[in-house]
């Protein structure tokens, strides 16, 4: 019986790890999925020092745009969505823009 009993709680114990891991595994593929959302340059909508790459000539990366919704400045938006963020100066644009 006692066989019997440590066999029945090794296979609970290695269901419950199992069930684990694979909960673990789904969790980090749900979090890939979001880090692979669909982005695209949107020029003209980030606050100064807000860009997220080069700005233009000048410029190197993140955070060198000079004032808010610089022209030549882009920032990742989800894709379909640039040119419906509206700013002080117009809307968002996928081609840099005159500031």
């Amino acid at each position: 019986m006692r066989t019997t009993t440590q066999a029945f709680t090794a296979l609970a114990l290695g269901a419950l790890i199992s069930g684990f891991a694979h909960a673990d595994d789904m969790s980090k593929d749900k979090s890939m999925g979001d880090k692979m959302a669909k982005t695209e340059q949107c020029y003209g909508v980030a606050k100064a020092g807000e860009n997220d790459c080069k700005a233009g000539a000048g410029t190197t990366c993140a955070g060198t745009a000079k004032m808010d919704y610089q022209g030549n400045a882009w920032k990742k938006v989800p894709v379909g969505t640039c040119t419906s963020i509206k700013t002080p100066h117009g809307m968002g644009s996928l081609t840099p823009m005159k500031s």
